[in-house]
């Protein structure tokens, strides 16, 4: 930026900076994410906002300074909109072509002055956006990671007697999570029967049996014994359509079924006490 636009900047600090947080003031208005932030924190991280904007500016950084990229991301993390920002630069940009306009300046170096200005704001953008996105793709790829991990939960229910339900849709990517989580949870709890219940499962298709039958089949080969229940009359008659094999391993068509089998395979049995 060159000397003319830091001279009007400086000198018109203090009415940027009046003329700004008067806009900015009204903004907590209508934003739902802002609902259950007192009146005071608001104030205060504009006033925040609008110093580390303005020794941005008048510094000429070429990149983003630390302190303002500091409070952009705890603005961030802490939950508020990402259009606060954006519109806390739109506003100064405004503001300050306001500011500028009112100088007695001609029009080919007000544009000069402006020019300079946008293009400052505008490498603030493109910081500010590439940081959330990259922060959004992480966060993304985080949760997806622990959906996944509890979509396919292996829970102990009696000694030696764990039971998986699944729930929803069964793709390759949570087949695999299945998988691993099936082989892990039967060695740590030392499964020696394992159910598989799919009474949530809403289609069962080739695929879906696949994954079910490669699971089961993983389970045996570490020594435990898998039955698979949950099976429904409309499953059952999809599966013998697609002629698909499930005779090497039990099936029940519910739990409680399941678990009485599970309980006979462990020589255990539930005794009432009178």
């Amino acid at each position: 930026m060159n000397s003319t636009a830091f001279q009007v900047i400086k000198h018109n600090r203090l009415s940027i900076i009046e003329r700004w947080q008067e806009e900015m003031s009204n903004f907590q208005e209508g934003e739902r994410e802002l609902t259950h932030v007192t009146r005071e924190v608001f104030l205060n991280a504009n006033t925040e906002f609008i110093d580390k904007l303005m020794a941005q500016v008048t510094n000429d950084h070429e990149t983003i300074s630390p302190e303002l990229k500091d409070f952009f991301e705890r603005t961030i993390q802490i939950g508020w909109p990402l259009n606060y920002i954006t519109q806390g630069l739109q506003t100064f940009l405004r503001v300050t072509l306001q500011v500028i306009m009112d100088q007695d300046f001609d029009k080919e170096e007000a544009f000069k002055i402006y020019d300079l200005l946008d293009r400052s704001i505008d490498g603030l953008f493109n910081e500010i956006v590439q940081y959330t996105t990259h922060t959004w793709k992480n966060t993304i790829s985080v949760q997806k990671m622990a959906l996944l991990e509890l979509s396919a939960p292996l829970i102990p229910v009696f000694e030696h007697i764990t039971v998986m339900p699944l729930i929803g849709t069964i793709d390759t990517e949570r087949a695999k999570w299945i998988m691993e989580n099936l082989l892990e949870g039967a060695i740590k709890h030392r499964s020696q029967v394992v159910l598989i219940d799919i009474t949530g499962v809403p289609i069962v298709d080739t695929m879906v049996a696949h994954h079910i039958i490669q699971a089961a089949e993983a389970v045996r080969l570490i020594g435990a014994k898998c039955i698979l229940v949950g099976i429904r009359p409309e499953i059952a008659q999809t599966i013998v359509n697609l002629g698909i094999d499930l005779s090497e391993f039990p099936t029940r068509s519910n739990l409680l079924k399941g678990i009485e089998a599970a309980l006979e395979l462990t020589n255990k049995k539930i005794e009432t006490l009178s």
